[in-house]
């Protein structure tokens, strides 16, 4: 069983950045998918971005430029770089992995953007 400890959220300044973290734990070696999906309210869960055991990295259209997504292998970790944060990316980050056995997901993490 897969577990994920998510950091990094918090509350931020319009303008701001923040990098969220994912540690995971458990059977890591079947992973071929990591990432990073969002849930605001009145908002569907939706991507927010991933990338793969090989490096291969998207993003949503809404986040491209601003949001980087990067893996420390070593170190089982995930991690969302967030700048220039607007109100409207508030929400709660939830990481995922998906291996042969499907998808995992975290608990989430809260981003709220206010001034």
């Amino acid at each position: 069983q897969l577990h994920f400890v998510e950091s990094g959220g918090g509350l931020v300044q319009p303008g701001g950045s923040l990098r969220l973290s994912c540690v995971a734990s458990g059977p890591i070696y079947s992973i071929y998918v990591r990432g990073w999906y969002r849930q605001g309210p009145g908002i569907e869960r939706e991507l927010v971005a991933t990338i793969t055991a090989d490096g291969i990295i998207s993003y949503s259209d809404s986040v491209r430029g601003r949001f980087t997504i990067s893996a420390d292998a070593p170190k089982n970790t995930v991690y969302l770089q967030m700048n220039s944060l607007e109100p409207e990316v508030t929400a709660v980050y939830v990481c995922l992995a998906r291996d042969i056995s499907g998808a995992h997901w975290g608990r989430g993490i809260q981003v709220t953007v206010s001034s």
